[in-house]
């Protein structure tokens, strides 16, 4: 290769655009929906596939999370929903690795970011526990129930038994509104008055519940409820 033919030092890098199927690419802030989801699938139509998928579905979020019998339904392959399972759980682990640093009361904001990406966009509801040490550090975070799009059975007996095997101290209970719509309802706050009621027995210390909707969520510390 003769000099000519080499580089400029002094040419500026140039970002390599989104393609089909490419999952080497450098996307910025700027990149369009879109254009994210077609950078995941192999189809030679992926672009139109992005955008039918973005226009059946309320967000990016519910696509990425979406049923894999769902996501067949417009054309996907196992290799696109794996890339999509892939993506989720890199950020779900990401999420989760910013909880551990520091105890669970002094790190709120990273615990909201992580339940935000664990559990907004699922389609049915489901009921998690983060079991804490003495020092509110967790010792183990642990979907316990899954249900329907507005219910997931509570078991406080069970709640606490998990909490004894583990020597937890303290708990944080967390469970989703598939409506988006984190309001506590009824059954909800009578069911964490039962697990109050049950921890205050064996003295575990129930610190808060949390319901997780789009972009939102519900304290019941916060709120006045616990």
């Amino acid at each position: 290769m003769s000099a000519s033919s080499l580089p400029s030092a002094s040419a500026s890098p140039r970002q390599e655009p989104i393609m089909s199927g490419n999952l080497a690419v450098l996307p910025s802030a700027e990149t369009a929906e879109q254009d994210l989801l077609a950078g995941l699938l192999a189809s030679p139509q992926s672009k139109a596939c992005a955008s039918a998928l973005l226009q059946h579905f309320p967000s990016i979020g519910h696509v990425v999370t979406a049923e894999a019998v769902q996501l067949r339904a417009f054309g996907l392959t196992g290799h696109d929903i794996a890339a999509f399972r892939l993506v989720r759980e890199i950020a779900c682990r990401m999420a989760r690795a910013e909880v551990c640093r520091r105890p669970v009361l002094t790190n709120w904001q990273a615990l909201i970011a992580y339940l935000q990406t664990a559990m907004a966009y699922e389609q049915v509801e489901q009921f998690r526990i983060l079991f804490l040490d003495r020092k509110n550090s967790l010792i183990a975070d642990e979907v316990q129930q899954r249900g329907t799009v507005n219910h997931a059975p509570v078991y406080p007996r069970e709640v606490i038994k998990r909490a004894l095997i583990l020597n937890a101290s303290a708990l944080i209970v967390v469970h989703n509104h598939p409506s988006g719509d984190p309001k506590p309802s009824r059954d909800d706050i009578a069911m964490t008055r039962e697990l109050k009621a049950a921890s205050n027995v064996l003295e575990i210390e129930l610190h808060d519940h949390v319901v997780i909707g789009h972009g939102a969520h519900a304290s019941f510390r916060s709120l006045g409820l616990l």
